[in-house]
Formats: structure tokens, C-alpha cells, sequence
């Protein structure tokens, strides 16, 4: 087997292989599978959530499906051969739909102009609701960076950053997981994962689409679409809500808060949860103001100043109210905070980005905190004094603002379960992430836990996820 092919959901071929009569199951399937082009791309994505198991799976029975088929027909022993391949069909379907929640695709929106980058319609993952969560909602949105020229917008159109083509199934963990050990407080709520495919946060709203590289800027339109059919759903008549994202999409969270709040029963218990969304306005090493120009070239490219809270763009550059700083002090909705003071993706893109490190000088620290220098140590200690100078203060903050800040080198704690509740994960202040959350939804609680400077918690799980 290649090594290429070291993938979980490769795991069931040798079984198939080894069950089948070799007169079926030849050299030739194998090396059929093995060489074909989209089985790479699969096994090497990234982002494993979206390239999962039952894509990948279905790859290997179309393959060994129309191969056995053709040999089938030359040989004359068509029936036989075709019996098993609805035998190695029904395991494959069986292997490929374990722990998946299905997509929905919302073609409909289409003719409204919510799009992804690349014209294809917007996708979530809907996971009802059971019991005594039969009507409270959690709508948790995907991150993944932002684009801010027509380049960067475009590479992401051949991936599922910008295009709902390249999506796929993907199960449910941490906030959104369906167990009710391991996530308590929202297991058996109605659980929705809103895909990211438009790379400005949801705001975008751009009429005009660009001829020569088919580029729709409507974030906005996506996410109102996908509102407005969750509430179609059942939404409207929701008894508790809450509102969460991971990075670019924890960023939404707070975008979006308020506006979440108006669309739903003003009797309903509704808040918003950002996760690794707090992204500060600061200096990068070399004094100058980077992700503040890139801010801004989203805002513009994507004419995302109309959706920026109203709140904040009525005092301010719209392009500023893209920083949750601005933001968090107008909001009126409860609103917890969940971010690492050491920020792996800050501290690459925001504290030492590329533009500002051409002798890559933070190369190795940027991917291994403990390969950092004394004196790199000492600009990320700077680092975590700014961001926690820039969290709104108490009497600032809207009403039952909550947070949790803990000194791990890490981006998006709340989608894994080793970093959201589970043994070992993350603690700060003998509280653990899971927990902290549940206790403030449901006014079991109201904190603010900030961690001890880094290397003191020994419960991390250093790692950028997104």
C-alpha cells in the first residue's frame, strides 16, 4: 500500500479483499483504487472533517464496482459477481454513514444570491433535536481564515473554503456531540454545523460578480439563508438557543449576536459562544499594524461594512468593528468568551506574520511553542498582556458575559472532546471547558477565569485546530 494510503477508512479493504474469492478480488482492483487521482486529495487533505470516511469509501466501491462489472461481462459470470459487488456496496454504505450527520444543501438560496466563492450553494449539517432538547437549538458556525483579494478568494474556490462541491459528511464532537457523557448540557439539543465557504466571516454582500474569476461575495446572504430555514425548521419557536463558532467563525458569533437574539422568541433563553473568535487589534514584531490592513481589505473586498453591527460601525471605521474589541462593549446579548492567551493562529498571523518575518526567525516557534527563544518567550508574554488588556472590561460587558481564558498555545478548543469535557482536558480553575460553558447557559454560573502565564498549566493540549 502506498503511504499515501495510511487512512482510517482503508482499514476495511484488506478485510474485503481477504473475504472475497481471488478470482474476484484481483491485483488489478487494488491498484485501480490505489492510482485513483481524487484517493491522494482525500488521504492528504488538511482538514480531515471534510474529507472523511465515506467520500474516501465511496471511491473504492465505484471503482471496484464498474472494474468487476466490465470483467464480469467478458467472462460470463456476471450474476455471480454482481451479487457480491451489492454485498461490498451495502458494507461500504453501512462503513461510510457511521457517526456522519448528513448535509443539507441549500439549493433553493441559490436564486437569491447566497452563495459560496464560487456560486454553489450554502451546506449545513442538522442533527435533530430529542427529548428534552427537542426545542433548544445550538448553531455553530465553521471557521477558516478570510480572503481579502481576488487571489486568495480564488484558490479557495477549488476547496471546500469556497465551494459546497468539495464538502462532505462529517460527525459531530465536543459542543455539537450527540453524547450525553461526554456533552451534558446540549447532547440532545438540535445540533447544527454551519459550513464556511465564503471567507469574510458571513458578511459579504456583493451585487456585481466578477467575470473573469466567477467570484460571489455573499457571506451575508448565507448566512441569512441558513436562519431562515433553520427557523422554517422549527427555530421560531425555540425555548433555549445559543449561537457558537470556532475562529472565522467564532468572529461570526459575535458579528452575528445580536441579530441572532431579534430573529428568535423574545421569550427564549438565547446567547452566543465565541471560540478562538477574539481576534485583538495589535502589532505585529515588527510595530506595524498587519492584520489591521488585512481587516480591512476583507471588509472592502467583500462590502461586509453594511453587516458589521450597527452598534459599532455607528462610532467607528466598519473596517474596526471587524475586531471583537469594538464590538463585545455595544453588544446586548449574554456573550461567553472562550480563547487561548497564546493563540496559535494570532501568534502566527497576527503577532509574527510572514510579512513581518522574512528571515523566518519565528518559524520554529510559530509551530512549537517550546522551540521559542527567551526572548520570544518574552514578546508572546507581551503578547498575552495586550489580549488580555483588549478583553471588555466588567462594566463594559453585556449582560452575563463570560470567560475563559487558559495559557495554552492553541486555536479552537470547544469541537475536539479531549479539549471541550473528557479526561485531561484543559482546566483553569479546577473547571474544565464543557463545563464552564454548560454552567453559564444555564445560569448555573457566571465566571471569569483567566489562566496563570505560560508554562504553568499542565493540563494543555497544545494545537491549532480550525
Amino acid at each position: 500500500m502506498p503511504r499515501y494510503c495510511r487512512h482510517p477508512a482503508l482499514s476495511s479493504l484488506p478485510f474485503i479483499a481477504s473475504s472475497l474469492p481471488p478470482s474476484l478480488f484481483t491485483a488489478q482492483h487494488a491498484a485501480t483504487i490505489y492510482a485513483t487521482p481524487s484517493l491522494p486529495a482525500v488521504v492528504t487533505g488538511r482538514a480531515s472533517h471534510s474529507q472523511p470516511e465515506a467520500h474516501l469509501l465511496s471511491v473504492i466501491f465505484s471503482v471496484f464496482f464498474s472494474s468487476t462489472l466490465a470483467m464480469a461481462a467478458s467472462s460470463g459470470e456476471w450474476l455471480s459477481r454482481a451479487a457480491m459487488v451489492l454485498v461490498l456496496g451495502l458494507v461500504v454504505a453501512s462503513s461510510a454513514k457511521a457517526g456522519d450527520v448528513d448535509m443539507v444543501f441549500l439549493k433553493s438560496a441559490v436564486s437569491a444570491g447566497a452563495v459560496c466563492l464560487d456560486g454553489s450553494p450554502p451546506v449545513y449539517h442538522f442533527s435533530p433535536g430529542s427529548g428534552s432538547g427537542a426545542n433548544n437549538w445550538l448553531v455553530h458556525m465553521e471557521g477558516g481564515g478570510w480572503c481579502r483579494n481576488a487571489q486568495e478568494c480564488s484558490v479557495r474556490q477549488g476547496n471546500f473554503r469556497g465551494s459546497s462541491k468539495f464538502m462532505r459528511p462529517l460527525s459531530f464532537s465536543g459542543i455539537i456531540g450527540g453524547n450525553q457523557r461526554n456533552n451534558p448540557d446540549f447532547y440532545n439539543w438540535n445540533r447544527i454545523k454551519v459550513r464556511y465557504c465564503d471567507g469574510s466571516s458571513f458578511t459579504g454582500d456583493v451585487e456585481t460578480v466578477e467575470t473573469s474569476t466567477n467570484l460571489h461575495f455573499r457571506g451575508a446572504r448565507v448566512w441569512n439563508a441558513i436562519i431562515e430555514d433553520l427557523l422554517a425548521k422549527g427555530m421560531s419557536k425555540a425555548q433555549n438557543a445559543l449561537l457558537s463558532g470556532c475562529s472565522a467563525g467564532g468572529l461570526a458569533a459575535i458579528l452575528h449576536c445580536d441579530q441572532f437574539r431579534d430573529l428568535l422568541p423574545a421569550t427564549a433563553n438565547v446567547k452566543c459562544f465565541s471560540d478562538a473568535g477574539f481576534f485583538v487589534d495589535g502589532k505585529d514584531i515588527t510595530g506595524n499594524d498587519f492584520v489591521r490592513t488585512f481587516y480591512k481589505d476583507v471588509v472592502n473586498l467583500h462590502g461586509s461594512a453594511k453587516n458589521l453591527p450597527s452598534s459599532c460601525t455607528s462610532k467607528m471605521s466598519p473596517d474596526l468593528c471587524f475586531f471583537p474589541q469594538n464590538v463585545v462593549p455595544t453588544l446586548r446579548t449574554p456573550l461567553f468568551i472562550l480563547n487561548a492567551a497564546y493563540d496559535a493562529w494570532q501568534i502566527k498571523n497576527v503577532l509574527a506574520p510572514s510579512a513581518a518575518d522574512k528571515k523566518k526567525t519565528w518559524a520554529k516557534c510559530k509551530l512549537d511553542i517550546t522551540a521559542c527563544s527567551s526572548s520570544q518567550l518574552t514578546t508572546l508574554q507581551n503578547f498575552r498582556t495586550d489580549f488580555l488588556a483588549a478583553l471588555p472590561k466588567p462594566e463594559q460587558s453585556p449582560a452575563n458575559l463570560s470567560i475563559f481564558i487558559d495559557s495554552c498555545y492553541a486555536h479552537c478548543q470547544s469541537g475536539s472532546q479531549d479539549t471541550w469535557l473528557a479526561q485531561g482536558s484543559p482546566v483553569v480553575e479546577k473547571t474544565q471547558i464543557g463545563k464552564a460553558v454548560g454552567d453559564w447557559f444555564h445560569d448555573r454560573e457566571v465566571s471569569r477565569r483567566i489562566d496563570c502565564p505560560y508554562p504553568c498549566n499542565p493540563t494543555c493540549k497544545n494545537r491549532d485546530d480550525d
